[in-house]
């Protein structure tokens, strides 16, 4: 049985898009996220002399990017990186309160975040190769990946999902399939356009082999990030170009119809009004406010 858990967030100065901490009931870890401008007072606290690893975040030629790396003091070797690299706007520390990690623990996170990068690549990184796995006992091991998955949950409440892998390939396995609702399609004939999606667990999940727009049409800054997102899907291969139109080659997930719509069609849509229920004329929006309807108020 799973049950739900408890994320503190603590705004250092009061602003959300100022230094924070983010920590989890009954989970040693601790998160510090600083902007840039703030480095000097995030390097002033204790959590940045202990041993940890840490990501910066930014943006190089106009694409996002990232760079992953451990040290013994982590402030440390954030600090070098302010002297060394001009692209990069928010540090994050991942430690534990009580400094619990020691160098075979940092070097083993540093290489399974940069391993999970790579392996979502929906984000560039400035890391040359994969860094080696540290050697740790079984118990090490298995502390470490327990560590890494409550991190996986924090992070995207923070709103990095540079280590969410979106591919779903257990989604029509028979003992899934049972739960899962309607299918919807979203056809375009004129550009051999033929995507198939279904809801699950709050996710639009595209479907394997639908046939989506080969590259982004939309024009000017609107929907940039789903211009973003299939520029990914594209390098990483989850989207395969052809000759007429691109295919999915797995399961991907998305945040909500009209992301997943956009980047079926290479431009801004509205997923509500996109998606029809399999077999009938019903749209995502008529299907969602019946589904509404049905709630005892």
């Amino acid at each position: 049985m799973s049950f739900g858990r408890s994320l503190e967030l603590y705004f250092v100065d009061g602003r959300p898009d100022g230094m924070l901490t983010a920590q989890v009931f009954n989970w040693t870890g601790l998160v510090l996220r600083a902007p840039r401008t703030q480095l000097r007072d995030a390097l002033a606290r204790h959590e940045a002399g202990y041993t940890g690893v840490y990501v910066l975040l930014g943006e190089k030629d106009g694409f996002p990017l990232a760079y992953i790396g451990e040290g013994e003091e982590v402030g440390a070797r954030i600090r070098d990186h302010d002297g060394r690299k001009d692209w990069w706007t928010v540090a994050l520390m991942i430690t534990t309160a009580a400094d619990g990690l020691n160098k075979a623990h940092v070097k083993y996170l540093e290489s399974r975040l940069v391993e999970q990068a790579r392996l979502v690549g929906t984000m560039n990184l400035e890391n040359g190769n994969t860094p080696p796995r540290s050697s740790l006992s079984e118990a090490g091991i298995a502390n470490m990946e327990e560590f890494l998955d409550t991190l996986f949950m924090v992070f995207p409440a923070l709103g990095i999902d540079m280590f969410s892998n979106k591919r779903r390939p257990d989604v029509l396995n028979p003992a899934v399939i049972e739960n899962i609702g309607p299918h919807f399609t979203l056809m375009t004939k004129g550009n051999g356009i033929k995507a198939t999606a279904i809801l699950r667990n709050g996710e639009i999940v595209v479907l394997k082999g639908s046939l989506v727009r080969n590259k982004w049409e939309g024009v000017g800054g609107h929907d940039a990030g789903s211009a973003e997102i299939h520029r990914k899907l594209v390098a990483s291969g989850v989207i395969l170009q052809g000759p007429q139109v691109g295919v999915f080659t797995d399961n991907w997930a998305f945040n909500s119809p009209s992301a997943a719509a956009s980047v079926v069609n290479g431009r801004p849509a509205n997923g509500r009004t996109e998606w029809v229920v399999e077999g009938s004329t019903k749209t995502f929006g008529e299907w969602d406010a019946k589904q509404l309807a049905e709630v005892p108020l």
